[in-house]
Order: structure tokens, then sequence, then C-alpha cells
């Protein structure tokens, strides 16, 4: 197990990073699309705000000074936080236009992802089953949007949160959770914005094609785990395997990953980082396919809970 660390590698890596409004053509993103696998563009898209903003680091540095200084007294929020959620949809052709059926199973997984009420929460032979938490977040479907558009993929650079590039603004980001469902392209199957960034863009992207359970929603990403892992990202957590070789989350209960796990890893399987731990590939925040992921831990739900504690970045949800 880790030690608690207040990293802030993530205020530190200032990489420039090309920017494309309309289309990703990354290896990473054209690779996962070709295989299959989880693209989640989340830390690229924070290394891209932070090279953007200068003011950025030092906000995300207060914050996660504040949130550990929470998280160590034990200041969290008690019982259920609620989350009026807002989706986005802008769409070019009729099956980009998700029915409100298929918006509804979403927020469904989420209430189940969120509150331990997942049918797979309970799978047999679980080495972390007694670090498994109930974070006890409700999310309510509050407004559908929709917009149509001419543009066959939007990227990155949060063009769908921007009205003067034909996308939508967000509503009321400060006590509600947007989610822009469009098209993204490049294998990228969503993004959100971590804590501390601006509200003009705050906020979860994810594809139509791996949002819900039913309509468009495309296997194996046809379980609504994209979303539960974005809006992870979006309260605060990072990849299991701390984007780095052997990295570290910041969190005390999660063992240290070499990499992203992909598919639906054996039972049992280990890193070859230092101790050799098991892996928690079955963590929401590993790149595992929806069918092989079903928990956060413990210590996830502090670090989440901790953003809507007074003095939090985002405690105006309270």
């Amino acid at each position: 197990m880790k030690k608690i660390v207040l990293s802030l590698a993530i205020v530190s890596l200032l990489f420039s990073c090309n920017k494309q409004e309309d289309s990703i053509t990354t290896t990473d993103g054209n690779l996962a699309e070709t295989v299959g696998k989880r693209g989640c563009y989340s830390d690229e898209h924070l290394k891209d705000q932070l090279a953007a903003d200068p003011t950025l680091a030092k906000r995300m540095e207060e914050f996660e000074l504040k949130a550990a200084e929470a998280i160590a007294q034990g200041r969290i929020v008690n019982g259920v936080l609620e989350i009026p959620v807002v989706f986005n949809v802008l769409y070019r052709t009729t099956a980009e236009n998700i029915s409100l059926a298929q918006l509804q199973s979403q927020i469904d997984v989420l209430n189940k992802d969120f509150n331990a009420q997942n049918s797979d929460y309970n799978t047999a032979n679980n080495p972390y089953s007694s670090v498994r938490a109930n974070v006890g977040i409700r999310f309510v479907l509050d407004q559908v949007i929709r917009k149509s558009t001419t543009k066959s993929s939007w990227g990155t650079a949060d063009a769908m949160k921007k009205a003067n590039r034909g996308g939508l603004a967000p509503t009321s980001p400060t006590t509600k959770l947007n989610i822009w469902v469009c098209t993204i392209g490049g294998g990228i199957l969503g993004y959100a914005q971590f804590p501390g960034g601006s509200s003009a863009t705050d906020g979860v992207v994810l594809d139509g094609k791996y949002t819900g359970t039913t309509g468009t929603a495309t296997y194996p990403f046809n379980l609504g785990r994209t979303a539960t892992h974005e809006v992870g990202h979006w309260m605060n957590l990072r990849h299991i395997w701390g984007d780095a070789t052997c990295g570290t989350d910041s969190v005390s209960d999660t063992p240290v990953h070499n990499a992203a796990n992909y598919g639906v890893p054996a039972v049992g399987h280990r890193s070859t980082c230092s101790g050799t731990p098991l892996e928690m590939y079955m963590n929401y925040m590993d790149y595992t396919d929806d069918r092989g992921m079903y928990m956060f831990s413990g210590g996830q739900k502090t670090r989440m809970l901790a953003i809507f504690d007074v003095g939090g970045s985002r405690a105006s949800f309270r």
C-alpha cells in the first residue's frame, strides 16, 4: 500500500501539447480505437490546461493542500450528497442524438457504482474486497440540452463546451455536473476536468458510443463505466497507476501499478513494482474493459468527498 502523498506532479508537468479542435491524431488515440482499448484523455487535457493557464497550477496546489487537510482531519461530507446532472448532447446524425432512455441508463449506472449497488460489486475472488467503498453520492438527471451540429468529431480542446465554436456552454457549473455527449474522435472514450479549473469548461465529456447501457453503447465499453471513470477524475481521482510507471495516485489503500491494464486481467495479476503487489485492476480508475471494473476504494472515497468539504473546490455542490 502506498502512503498518502500530496502529489503535486500534476501541477509541475507543464508540457506543451498540440491541441486540435476537430480531431485527434495521436498514436495512442488511434491505437485505442483500432484495438478496442480504453482511451481517456483527462490527464493529457489537464496538461493542456496547465500550459494554457499559468495560474491554474497555483490554484490546484492550494486546493490539494486544503484537500489533504480535510482528509487528515476527517472533515468530509456526511450522508448522501445529491448532484444534479445536465447532459449536453451534440449530434450530427440521428444515431448521435442518443435517447433519453440511454442517458437515464447512464445516471442509473452512476448511482449504482457510487453507492456499491452494482451487480458485480460482490464479484468472487476480489483480493481487495476488504477496502471496497460505498462513496454515497446520488446523481439526478436535471436537464437534457440538445444541439444539431455539422461537426463529425470534436477533439479534446473543449470546443464542445463553447457556444462560439458550435458547442454548448455549461449550465450552472458550480452547482450542476455538466456532461457533454458527442463524438470525440481518435479513440478517446471520454475526458474530465479536474477540480480547480475554469467553471466555463467544467464537467465531463463522453463519446455517445460509450454512454449508458443501451442504444448506441458499444462493447466492451457498454456498461456505463466510462462515465464512472471520468466522474472519478472530476472528483479528483487520478489513474490508479499515477500516470507514470509505478507512480502514485495519492491514495493510501491502492497498490502501485506498473501501468494501465486493458481487457480483463486474470485474477492474481501482480505488479513488478517494489514488493510485487497485487494490482487493483478491478478499480474504476484503471483502463480495464467495463466488465472488468467494479469498485472504488475507501481511500478514493475520502479523496473524492474532500472536494465537497468547506474550502474544497466543489464545496458549492453541498
